[in-house]
């Protein structure tokens, strides 16, 4: 919005700031972080009142985790005002990727909520069926993937390869909604710790706020060799604004977590992280930026599969970090080291766009 009124009047004056998008992604951050600090008290205060017991927990889950009980859950809507608040003021509102990433965001987030609110009513950990999350999912992502594909080509870059391409064609669409939904799902099985979701995901935004910065510049992107997507700079705003909602969200979800993400934000996060890659066109660098969320995501598959073939567990407990759990790795040892896997991860995936 500020960047529509900033161009009414041709940018004179200080307004000339709003035509830069490293200017908007750092106000961003800062508008998307200062409302979750302040509206995360009241907001965390009224979820209690209105939950009661909080979110309901495995009872076949670590036992250190009972002791979580009455903590209140779908904070993620903390994340989401703050997060699109951020975004209707500093992004340029005629650019087709903003409404796509936020159709997802905010679609995902719906799908997680009433996920959440199901939970929390029945005091029950099921929620909403599988079957109705992920056709809600594809059908959001579906809509998301038609209108990125408008701006971009149907090609998958590989990395590491300068010029180097897959020609999808059409089957591209269904890529494009498998890796949003995809995503969604490997950050949703990811949060189970007290801020174990929340870095990682601001991590990940980081590094693709740097990679959407580049393929928006024609310039950057000839000379490192990676895919030029015009108008791709204005996800950097985006990034930005995941970065400030979700370091809010965890002055409040370091342990001992005051609320829980749930799967509003999990959910919304994840999806808004695989429309920014697809929309950069860096897919493929989102498996190795997210590759924490790949991992956790491996090991439920392996362990689903492997026990029902065999009737042996492969690790102790699935999503990976309750193994770690189960070793008798204290919670805080388990989270701060999966976040040094996730800077490390970031580092290789930014390095993809020079080793080429």
């Amino acid at each position: 919005m500020l960047y529509l009124i900033a161009h009414y009047f041709h940018f004179e004056g200080l307004a000339n700031l709003i035509r830069y998008q490293t200017f908007r992604a750092g106000a961003a951050l800062m508008t998307a972080l200062v409302i979750g600090l302040v509206i995360g008290p009241r907001f965390i205060d009224m979820l209690r009142v209105r939950q009661g017991k909080g979110q309901p927990i495995r009872e076949d889950g670590p036992q250190s985790h009972l002791a979580k009980r009455g903590t209140p859950t779908m904070g993620g809507l903390m994340i989401l005002i703050s997060l699109v608040v951020s975004m209707l003021l500093w992004m340029d509102l005629t650019n087709p990727f903003v409404w796509a990433c936020l159709a997802v965001t905010c679609g995902f987030g719906l799908i997680g909520f009433l996920d959440d609110y199901d939970k929390v009513k029945k005091r029950s950990t099921a929620g909403v069926s599988g079957k109705a999350r992920l056709a809600g999912e594809f059908a959001v992502a579906g809509v998301a993937a038609w209108i990125i594909v408008s701006q971009v080509s149907t090609n998958l870059y590989v990395p590491f390869l300068s010029d180097r391409y897959i020609p999808l064609g059409p089957l591209y669409y269904v890529f494009a909604a498998f890796v949003m939904v995809g995503f969604g799902n490997a950050v949703n099985l990811t949060d189970g710790l007290d801020g174990l979701a929340a870095m990682p995901v601001v991590i990940a935004a980081g590094t693709f706020a740097v990679i959407a910065y580049l393929a928006g510049r024609a310039d950057f992107s000839a000379y490192l060799g990676i895919p030029h997507v015009p108008r791709a700079g204005d996800l950097a705003i985006l990034c930005a604004g995941i970065m400030g909602a979700c370091l809010a969200f965890l002055w409040f979800n370091a342990q001992p977590a005051a609320v829980f993400m749930g799967d509003t934000g999990s959910l919304a996060l994840g999806g808004a992280l695989g429309a920014i890659a697809v929309a950069s066109h860096h897919e493929i660098v989102l498996l190795i930026v997210g590759g924490l969320f790949v991992m956790e995501t491996a090991s439920v598959i392996i362990q689903v599969a492997v026990y029902k073939r065999t009737g042996k567990r492969v690790f102790k407990m699935a999503p990976i970090h309750h193994h770690f759990e189960q070793l008798g790795w204290k919670e805080s040892t388990v989270v701060i080291r999966f976040w040094i896997v996730s800077i490390v991860l970031a580092l290789i995936g930014l390095s993809t766009l020079k080793l080429r």
